[in-house]
């Protein structure tokens, strides 16, 4: 008795239709009307018996009908979230706050904030900056503005401050990719390609572009896959292409590689990747040109020549801190430096990644800058080699707190898609961006104007730095690369706060170069890292070493 009870909550709902359609199909003949209502019961009659029919879903043959409730609140869930329960501070993974700067940064409305602060100035993640007695003219941002390219470029790139950072045609729709390039040229800033190659929609409006070289190396790339020397002379000979980056590993997915089914790749995509139609295109988790840093290293010089001399850098998530120095010692041994490296925090995006990687796996931003920054002081090669970061940098007080911390320039992805449009409504990865930005169905980008966009893009970039230039204006200073870790402020608890030179260690140049007791991390990786492998050295080969 008590088992027949049980399911009465569980299939009542199923036989209040059913007792429904019975009602109605006998009314039917005295009131016509009532055919809606008939057709009614009769499909959630229909979805009630599918329902225990089916085999994938537990909830569904337990509660026909009223089952698919959960589901449909899970699918509105992230909607939900974001337009009614959503604080403006909750960073998930961007606060409303956030977007809303870019939106309005973007489409020239009025960006001030009315009746103060909605961040709590008291808790232990606040930052500030100072501002001084003696404020300065403000800056004009056109002049925030660096050249990158050491002594061994021939041809050295004056880059912005703040540029696109790298997205692929692919994971980006045409559109897209076309506003962004458009908005950088309108606004002379640089497009990242992304590993994806050149598309011809990178080419249409003629936008600077810093090409990105992964490990598929497409667009350069012969039959089996491996680097073609002659096609990446060929690309890379283009007026558009300043410079060339080669991708290490990305912050959202550090060490993975990735496979686009055949099912997804166009015509378009294929010519674009050099890669054959109807085959899974693979993207190896290992660069097959090299595997040790002196052939890192190589490679670089090898693609500086075939570009005829264009700067040529390196992009990479901090992973093993001794694989970093490996390379820095590499260039000490060989001579040959990059001309630049993009450090790319953890908590950056992509279109879809495992959630353990993305959650938990690479360093981030801010950890990553310093170390690779220290290193570089360390070795005597700071002068050398230009910074570039990327990481879920908006606003001018973020650009603010990495050039604090060693950065030359910025990079944005996710920025520039708000920019664009982008809503986070987070289907990045299923083909069904709303906005047309994400996705390569042809209807739904066409949705993404391209004209309108492209603007947006341009104003988010000047009025993002012109903001910066206000900063400046009023912490005394006359350009960007003058903030010092001196200038800003972390709060570590309720009653301290730290200058940013108190709370992060900063080498000397030369440091690591020279024997002392002074930055005890730094000098055991930098002796555990040696130029001939991406292999730590032996802790008794280490113990070894610091006897002799």
């Amino acid at each position: 008795m008590k088992l027949k009870w049980s399911l009465l909550p569980r299939y009542s709902v199923f036989g209040l239709c059913v007792l429904g359609l019975l009602v109605c199909l006998g009314l039917s003949e005295l009131t016509p009307w009532i055919w809606p209502l008939t057709l009614l019961m009769a499909f959630l009659v229909a979805v009630g018996i599918y329902d225990m029919q089916q085999p994938d879903y537990a909830v569904r043959r337990n509660y026909p009908v009223i089952g698919n409730m959960r589901y449909l609140f899970k699918a509105l869930r992230p909607e939900m979230r974001q337009y009614l329960f959503e604080s403006d501070t909750d960073q998930l993974p961007f606060s409303h706050k956030q977007r809303e700067l870019v939106y309005a940064r973007g489409r020239q409305h009025n960006s001030s904030q009315p009746f103060g602060t909605l961040l709590d100035v008291y808790s232990d993640s606040y930052e500030f900056i100072g501002h001084s007695m003696q404020t300065s003219s403000v800056p004009d941002p056109k002049g925030f503005r660096l050249n990158v390219g050491n002594s061994q470029c021939s041809h050295p790139y004056n880059a912005s401050l703040f540029n696109i950072s790298a997205m692929s045609f692919g994971s980006l729709s045409a559109n897209a990719i076309r506003a962004l390039n458009k908005g950088a040229r309108l606004g002379n800033f640089a497009h990242d390609t992304g590993e994806g190659s050149i598309s011809p929609y990178h080419r249409e409006f003629g936008g600077d572009l810093i090409w990105e070289l992964g490990s598929g190396y497409f667009g350069c790339r012969d039959e089996e896959g491996r680097f073609d020397g002659e096609k990446f002379a060929r690309q890379a000979a283009s007026e558009q292409v300043k410079m060339i980056e080669i991708k290490l590993s990305q912050g959202a997915k550090p060490g993975h590689g990735g496979v686009l089914p055949a099912s997804k790749i166009s015509e378009e995509i294929a010519e674009t990747r050099g890669i054959p139609m109807g085959k899974d295109c693979i993207s190896p988790s290992n660069h097959g040109e090299f595997s040790t840093p002196l052939e890192l290293l190589s490679f670089i010089q090898r693609l500086r020549e075939l570009s005829g001399g264009k700067p040529v850098g390196l992009k990479l998530c901090l992973g093993q801190p001794w694989e970093f120095m490996a390379i820095v010692k590499a260039m000490l041994e060989t001579g040959i430096v990059p001309d630049f490296i993009v450090v790319d925090g953890s908590e950056g995006g992509t279109g879809a990644a495992p959630t353990e990687f993305t959650d938990h796996l690479g360093t981030p931003l801010r950890e990553g800058l310093q170390f690779v920054h220290n290193s570089l002081v360390g070795a005597g090669l700071r002068d050398e080699v230009r910074i570039g970061v990327s990481g879920k940098i908006i606003s001018a007080f973020d650009i603010a707190c990495v050039m604090a911390l060693g950065a030359d320039w910025v990079n944005a992805a996710r920025g520039y898609m708000f920019a664009l449009g982008c809503i986070q409504s987070l289907s990045c990865h299923t083909n069904k961006c709303p906005t047309g930005i994400a996705t390569q169905d042809d209807l739904r980008q066409k949705s993404l104007v391209v004209e309108d966009k492209a603007d947006q893009v341009r104003h988010f970039h000047h009025n993002t730095l012109h903001a910066l230039a206000e900063i400046l204006s009023a912490a005394g200073l006359h350009t960007p690369w003058q903030i010092t870790p001196d200038h800003l402020v972390h709060r570590v608890s309720e009653n301290e706060v730290k200058l940013f030179s108190h709370l992060h260690p900063f080498l000397t140049k030369g440091a690591l170069l020279t024997q002392g007791d002074d930055y005890p991390f730094y000098r055991r990786v930098w002796a555990m890292a040696q130029a001939e492998s991406f292999q730590p050295r032996s802790l008794s080969e280490v113990s070894g070493a610091k006897r002799e």
